[in-house]
């Protein structure tokens, strides 16, 4: 269930849900053509605490613009402490290979940006950019219990009431790039006996969850960049495949299609999912649909309804109990 979850069930994959992400998307703006949404969104506990995200990791937006799997633009947000209910964030951008390496280089588009831990959303606009980060609404829709019990669905949406902490950046297409194709992908890295490690990342939906079939594969996964994807796990997802009733030469491109791990996003295309991914977009059931060659019937979930048509998008947090 994207990476909401680990397998089929409704554990986090990292230890620390403050660093663990759900959701990668990236999409055009609606009525601008100019501009594109990404929203990473994270800690899929429906944050229990206003400290949702951890001031001692970096979470970062990479941007590869040449098709090598590699990043050559990243956006990296830091946090403050919570401090007497007060928050704040700052934005840094990286660009050409060895700024996007350089955890430490870059530009700042904006400093003190504060984090919205109610309803109403704060939003920091810096020139082109505008920048939210808060509790919101988590707009992913499934249903794992049914697809746990060999896909008899149970018609009930497990996210309908769940909170995420959202990342919402809105950029000129101008800094992803010249070339408007691209692939995006996202990480968190935590902080680990004295230096940043990267501790969980996302691309695609429902990779890591539903082809990483034991912890070692996991682990090894969020610890590694995409470029290093096919090497290491182009067999493993051809496997899967396989097991699903794929022959092998279809197995193998289909693993292939999904190696590296990278959104793909044509930033002229208004198009959703494979082209970035929106916040409607069915991606569980177009998935499922590959996977099992489309002998699963759907799931009958629908987008949630609760979405904002402006910026930040996504909607206002559930009461928490």
């Amino acid at each position: 269930m994207a990476h909401h979850v680990s397998g089929l069930g409704i554990s986090p994959t990292s230890m620390d849900p403050r660093s663990h992400i759900t959701d990668l998307y990236v999409f055009q703006k609606p009525g601008d053509a100019s501009k594109t949404i990404l929203v990473l969104n994270i800690n899929p506990t429906s944050p229990i605490t206003d400290a949702a995200v951890d001031h001692e990791s970096v979470y970062e937006l990479g941007v590869d613009t040449d098709a090598d799997a590699a990043n050559d633009v990243a956006f990296r947000i830091r946090f403050s402490p919570v401090q007497d209910d007060v928050q704040t964030a700052s934005l840094q951008l990286a660009t050409g290979r060895e700024a996007a390496a350089d955890l430490d280089a870059g530009d700042a588009v904006l400093l003190d940006a504060p984090v919205t831990f109610g309803s109403e959303p704060r939003i920091t606009v810096a020139g082109d950019f505008r920048f939210f980060a808060g509790l919101r609404s988590d707009p992913f829709f499934a249903d794992p219990v049914g697809a746990e019990n060999k896909f008899q669905w149970t018609g009930k949406d497990f996210f309908a009431d769940k909170n995420v902490f959202g990342i919402v950046l809105e950029v000129p297409n101008s800094a992803l790039g010249p070339n408007p194709q691209v692939g995006v992908w996202a990480r968190v890295l935590v902080p680990h006996d004295g230096r940043l490690v990267q501790g969980d990342r996302a691309g695609r939906p429902g990779i890591d969850a539903n082809f990483n079939q034991n912890d070692d594969d996991k682990r090894v996964w969020n610890q590694q960049e995409p470029s290093h994807d096919r090497e290491g796990f182009l067999d493993k997802f051809t496997h899967v495949f396989e097991q699903a009733g794929h022959p092998k030469h279809r197995a193998t491109a289909l693993a292939e299609s999904l190696l590296p791990d990278l959104l793909t996003y044509d930033y002229a295309s208004a198009e959703g999912f494979p082209n970035g991914r929106n916040l409607t977009d069915d991606v569980i059931n177009m998935g499922i649909a590959q996977l099992s060659d489309g002998a699963v019937p759907h799931d009958g979930l629908r987008p949630h309804t609760d979405l904002r048509t402006d910026f930040p998008f996504l909607g206002d947090p559930h009461e928490r109990n």
